[in-house]
C-alpha cells in the first residue's frame, strides 16, 4: 500500500512529464503552423474559385450570371439593373482572383477580407438561412487567415508584407 506521502511525488512527477509532453507537443505543432494556414487558404479559395468558374464562358461573363444575380439573388430588393450588373461582374472577378491571391499567399489579408465580405453580403442578403451550414465556417476561416496571416508558406513572407 502506497502512503500520501509517498503518492504525492509520484504524481508530481506524472504531472511533470505531462505537461512536459504537451509542451513538446506544441512546439511540434508550431512548427507546422505554415501547413495549416496553407490549408485554410486553400480549403475556402477553393470554394470561391469553383463558384467563379461557373460565371465565365472563356474570357467573357456568362449570360446567365447576369440573369441570376438581378433575377434570383437580389430580385426582392427591386435595384437597377446597373448595380445588379455591376454586383454580378464584381463577384465574377472576385470569386476568380481572391481565391489565386489566397493560394499563393499574396496579399493574402486583403484577399480574405474581400471575400470575408463577399461571403457576409451572400449571408445578408441573398441566402440568409446557410450561415450554420455554410457561411458561418468560410468566416471562421477567412477570420483566421485574417487575424494570424498567411504564414511561412506564403508570397507575402517572401517579399516581407507580413
Amino acid at each position: 500500500m502506497v502512503s500520501n506521502t509517498e503518492a504525492a511525488p509520484a504524481a508530481a512527477g506524472l504531472w511533470s512529464r505531462m505537461q512536459g509532453a504537451y509542451r513538446c507537443v506544441g512546439t511540434a505543432a508550431n512548427k507546422l503552423q505554415w501547413l495549416g494556414l496553407l490549408a485554410a487558404r486553400i480549403l475556402v479559395a477553393r470554394v470561391f474559385f469553383l463558384s467563379g468558374m461557373t460565371k465565365w464562358n472563356g474570357l467573357t461573363i456568362r449570360e446567365d450570371t447576369y440573369y441570376l444575380f438581378a433575377d434570383e439573388y437580389f430580385s426582392k430588393y427591386a435595384l437597377p439593373s446597373t448595380l445588379t450588373n455591376a454586383f454580378a461582374v464584381a463577384s465574377a472577378i472576385g470569386e476568380i482572383a481572391l481565391p489565386v491571391l489566397l493560394v499563393f499567399g499574396f496579399l493574402t489579408r486583403g484577399a480574405a477580407l474581400g471575400l470575408l465580405v463577399m461571403t457576409l453580403v451572400i449571408q445578408v442578403f441573398v441566402y440568409p438561412d446557410a450561415w450554420w451550414n455554410v457561411h458561418v465556417w468560410w468566416s471562421s476561416v477567412l477570420a483566421l487567415i485574417i487575424v494570424f496571416g498567411p504564414g511561412a508558406g506564403s508570397v507575402d513572407r517572401r517579399i516581407g508584407l507580413d
